[in-house]
């Protein structure tokens, strides 16, 4: 009778869960505030990561960059202590509310911190990770963006390629959540960001490393939110991005179908990052842009293994990143010959 009567009750729960997604396509939630929160971005030198700091930034987080880049770092930083001084700035000029009264901004007191690491190298990751408790405090928001790609089909890929390719993409995931998550669990305060892609929910030929990366980040970041559920710890949050294409360079040369492309266009990165940041402040669990990705996601897993080979030459992605791959040798080629090796 107890298991009818719980049968009856996680009925309820998935309906209700139902009900308030779709209220939340209705009434966009509330944003939170992480101002004054300690956040801390990999892969920070440039691409989504860097768009990242500045959208934290602009909502007045406290924030730590890490990439290998040291250069593009400090220049991500740059552009943050930019945003700093103009909100600075802003607080210290008085405004006019609308019903005439004075309105002072609250005062900006906000700093940036740059650490050069190298999130594929484990003992690296743990060393900055205690650098940046003991310099600046406790992390509130870890952004697991850094990721590489190889751009070489399986049997002509170097081993140590897929091998930096999963180190950097999936189990540097593993080692930044090792480092602040035990601070987060002891306040029961915090919120875990993985930065996947679409390619970490279905897959293409010819990047195998990447797609394996990806699924396994994918992976980790769904156990550890089931994780954190099982040890009643609500007050941690996490969001995972899975994006489409983005026009950031690092596919450069990826094309489907020129029919199709016209309506699946690579994303712009400012769109992707807003719509992340908003799924992060509202406590989103996941966020595919565009929301196309939710159907070819459901499509894949109901449809038979053919079928799906069909729909992917239909798009013409099933050889999408070929051009890339094929852009990615000659330019090693280029550079072997310019060197002379």
């Amino acid at each position: 009778m107890n298991i009818l009567l719980e049968l009856f009750v996680v009925t309820f729960r998935v309906l209700w869960a139902f009900v308030l997604a779709a209220a939340k396509w209705l009434v966009r939630p509330k944003e939170k505030s992480v101002a004054g929160q300690v956040c801390l971005i990999t892969g920070a030198g440039s691409g989504l990561g860097r768009l990242f700091a500045l959208e934290f930034a602009r909502r007045r987080a406290l924030l730590v960059l890490w990439d290998i880049n040291t250069q593009s770092n400090e220049e991500t930083a740059g552009m943050v202590r930019h945003i700093y001084r103009e909100m600075a700035e802003a607080a210290a000029t008085p405004r006019v509310a609308g019903d005439g009264e004075k309105d002072a901004l609250p005062h900006c007191d906000l700093q940036v911190y740059t650490y050069t690491c190298d999130v594929g190298k484990r003992e690296n990751v743990y060393s900055t990770a205690e650098r940046v408790r003991k310099e600046v405090g406790e992390v509130s928001v870890l952004v697991n963006n850094a990721g590489v790609v190889s751009g070489h089909h399986l049997l002509e890929c170097p081993d140590e390629l897929i091998e930096r390719t999963m180190m950097v993409n999936c189990h540097a995931h593993f080692w930044t959540t090792k480092a602040f998550l035990p601070k987060m669990l002891e306040m029961n305060h915090g919120h875990i960001v993985t930065v996947a892609s679409s390619l970490g929910l279905f897959s293409t030929a010819g990047v195998e490393d990447y797609c394996a990366s990806k699924f396994g980040a994918v992976g980790f970041h769904e156990s550890l939110s089931h994780e954190l559920k099982a040890a009643e710890k609500d007050g941690i949050k996490t969001t995972l991005v899975c994006p489409y294409l983005v026009d950031t360079g690092m596919f450069r040369g990826c094309r489907i179908r020129k029919e199709i492309e016209p309506f699946l266009p690579p994303l712009k990165p400012e769109y992707c990052v807003k719509q992340a940041m908003r799924a992060i402040l509202t406590d989103q669990p996941m966020i595919c842009t565009p929301r196309l990705m939710y159907m070819v996601t459901f499509m894949k897993s109901i449809l038979p293994f053919e079928a799906v080979v069909c729909m992917y030459r239909f798009l013409g992605a099933d050889k999408c990143m070929y051009p890339f791959i094929a852009q990615r040798k000659q330019a090693t080629n280029n550079n072997e010959a310019k060197n002379g090796i």
